[in-house]
């Protein structure tokens, strides 16, 4: 995920040289010998040792030649590439009402991917059983080995201490508190895993794959049953001191009383994601201000923010000012980051997200009008490309750039060095 700054790889040596040019082809490559000569500024010799420790390895391969112009002379270039499809990367993104399990190769990409609609609140037995059946299904039907499986990355829908791998007092997951699932992971399959807060997963996968491939600073802001925000500082993930940033569900909201599952009152998570939106249409319903949400509740007997979005589409006004009302709220706490953060772009998913162009436009208003001036000068607010497939990619991302870090990568060198 870093950005290349050659000055970094002049003076290194042995293993640590092998790791920066595994770096430098894995985030810019393919390329040639000479190219990873100019950009590290290591010696020819350095770079052929390492390159062809590397393809023994299975960390590089090599891709086909760059031909010469006609009437050059000399030979083809021969190009190196990261060995991407040389094992795979279980994704797991497990939301409050939903699970995802994708099959990605080493470069993040989905091979495949089963879904289906569950409950976090489940617990973990049931959760975890559905994962296995998952992966069971993945590697069987793709013909994947267990000893292909590289590491597992995974997002949960709350505050998780990233180190330990552990879910710490989530107040959507009752049940999951310290739950070890890191080691749980781990044990099952034989390979390192990675848990990561949802939103942060996101916001990974928006830089790997997504709007802001070549953005340094950025916040990822999903809406779904809770709101979170996932921050991108200087290329890098910034999870905190404690691996809790971005928690501005719980920031509380001017003028709101609404008591929150946390302990404190008007937090926004409370009065705008997918509950507070789905509470609000079904007193709207009752109210007889809307027959479409009214028709709605006498069929299913509750109100989902999925059936306001319906609504919406069918320009019921109510169902409009609910929304509206909700991106109010959410921009009034987004302004407070953009004043503080000066981000160059936030971007905006989860299920609410998909609700219709009212949310954003109800947001960016409010950013522009409680944000300076200046903060807001080049500021862009997006909806998400890759809505329904970010948190997969990003958990796979999150786990290729723990895997393949420079300290790690330094240490596989260092070992096959050793037994040579």
């Amino acid at each position: 995920m870093s950005r290349i700054d050659s000055k970094k790889f002049f003076g290194w040596s042995g293993p640590a040289a092998g790791a920066a040019i595994f770096r430098i082809i894995k985030n810019i490559g393919p390329l040639s010998r000479t190219d990873i000569v100019k950009k590290t500024g290591l010696s020819k010799s350095t770079v052929s040792v390492h390159t062809k420790k590397l393809l023994e390895m299975g960390l590089i391969k090599e891709a086909e030649a760059e031909n010469k112009s006609v009437g050059s002379v000399g030979r083809n270039r021969q190009l190196l590439k990261f060995a991407k499809n040389n094992g795979v990367i279980v994704a797991i993104d497990l939301g409050a009402t939903s699970l995802n399990v994708g099959l990605c190769n080493l470069d993040a990409e989905i091979i495949d991917m089963k879904s289906k609609k569950t409950l976090v609140n489940n617990g973990p037995k049931i959760i975890m059983e559905e994962i296995d059946i998952f992966i069971e299904k993945l590697l069987e039907s793709n013909e994947i080995a267990d000893k292909k499986i590289f590491g597992i990355g995974m997002g949960v829908p709350g505050p998780v201490e990233f180190s330990k791998g552990t879910p710490v007092s989530p107040p959507i997951m009752p049940g999951w508190h310290l739950f070890p699932l890191k080691k749980v992971l781990q044990q099952k399959y034989s390979c390192p895993a990675f848990i990561d807060n949802d939103v942060n997963v996101m916001a990974v996968g928006e830089k790997h794959a997504g709007l802001a491939q070549n953005i340094s600073n950025f916040i990822f802001i999903k809406i779904g049953t809770g709101i979170g925000a996932g921050i991108i500082c200087e290329d890098e993930l910034y999870r905190g001191s404690k691996g809790c940033a971005g928690d501005i569900g719980h920031i509380a909201v001017e003028g709101e009383q609404e008591f929150c599952p946390c302990g404190n009152r008007g937090c926004l998570e409370v009065v705008a994601a997918g509950p507070a939106i789905a509470k609000k249409a079904k007193i709207a319903a009752q109210n007889k201000e809307s027959e479409i949400l009214l028709s709605f509740l006498n069929i299913k007997g509750e109100l989902t923010a999925e059936d306001v979005g319906e609504a919406v589409k069918r320009n019921d006004k109510a169902s409009i000012d609910i929304i509206k009302n909700s991106g109010q709220k959410i921009g009034q706490v987004v302004s407070r980051l953009v004043n503080f953060y000066n981000p160059s772009l936030i971007i905006i998913g989860g299920g609410v997200a998909n609700l219709g162009n009212y949310l954003i436009s109800s947001i960016k208003e409010e950013v522009l009008r409680h944000s300076t001036s200046l903060a807001v000068q080049d500021l862009e607010i997006e909806l998400s490309q890759k809505n329904e497939e970010v948190a997969v990619i990003g958990a796979a991302a999150m786990a290729v750039n723990e895997i393949y870090s420079h300290d790690n990568v330094t240490e596989m060198v260092y070992l096959d060095s050793g037994s040579d």
